[in-house]
């Protein structure tokens, strides 16, 4: 009975020792599913946390990948506006140049207006200077020098007495007038007013007069010997009603004898410009 009673303790601290093996085995196996739960649900906060942190890397990399993207569109933009600001700015310059080039080229209608117009010839050294020097008491001889200067483009001197001759003066019936006492006396020199401004400037001098009493009248004698006509060429017309030429110069050619004397003419009142200027072309000084 106290065998029995003594087994039975046995059995029961062996069942106890058994339970409590198992109890503990049951604890650890259940700690260590614990700690590999722990375990896993670390690693697998770990690897989601590591997939987050990579996710979140890989978001932040995208990001700067579209930032960078974003930057590089700004710089292809900023590229593209240079470049379209380029292209505007050559555009701006085309035009420039151009218009500096227009501005440079130069107008010639101008110059083809004054080229289509007609020459004005001036006169130069080597064109012949004439001078028609006239005396004319009763208007007879001006007419005639004043055909001359125009068909020959010359100039005009009047020989002009200080003292005008009048109607009275000039009766050739009377022996005492004036004009009969002036002829009468081959010395006698009537003044001048005036005088040639220049005479050195002519190479051609044409002399007219009236003819008094067949020669010319002494105040041409005056206006001759007050000039210096060496090397000129000269030539004498006169104007009468009735008288010829005869040799009415014959003492002007010996007052002025270092000239050249061409033949001389005599002209009527009335007389053609037509007739006047056969005359003067036939000298050949034009």
């Amino acid at each position: 009975m106290k065998m029995k009673k003594f087994l039975m303790i046995i059995s029961a601290a062996v069942m106890s020792l058994c339970l409590t093996a198992c109890s503990g085995e049951g604890n650890s196996n259940g700690g260590n599913s614990e700690l590999s739960q722990g375990t896993e649900v670390s690693q697998s906060s770990s690897t989601t946390t590591g997939t987050d942190s990579n996710s979140e890397v890989s978001q932040t990399s995208s990001t700067m990948s579209t930032e960078n993207v974003s930057s590089t569109e700004s710089s292809e933009a900023s590229s593209s506006a240079t470049t379209e600001s380029s292209s505007e700015n050559s555009e701006v310059s085309a035009p420039s140049s151009s218009m500096t080039t227009e501005s440079e080229t130069p107008v010639t209608s101008s110059t083809s207006s004054s080229t289509s117009s007609t020459p004005v010839s001036e006169p130069t050294e080597d064109d012949v200077k004439i001078l028609v020097a006239y005396f004319s008491a009763t208007n007879n001889t001006e007419g005639v020098a004043q055909k001359l200067a125009d068909g020959l483009g010359a100039d005009l001197y009047e020989i002009t007495p200080e003292q005008p001759y009048t109607s009275a003066d000039l009766d050739y019936g009377n022996s005492k007038s004036r004009s009969s006492v002036e002829m009468n006396d081959t010395s006698a020199r009537p003044a001048i007013s005036g005088s040639v401004e220049n005479m050195g400037q002519y190479d051609v001098v044409l002399i007219g007069y009236p003819i008094w009493w067949g020669d010319a009248p002494r105040i041409m004698n005056t206006f001759i010997e007050s000039y210096d006509f060496s090397g000129k060429t000269l030539a004498a017309f006169c104007t009468s009603a009735s008288s010829g030429f005869g040799n009415s110069d014959s003492t002007l050619r010996s007052a002025a004898s270092d000239a050249t004397w061409l033949k001389g003419q005599r002209f009527s009142a009335g007389a053609s410009a037509a007739d006047v200027m056969k005359w003067a072309n036939g000298l050949g000084i034009n």
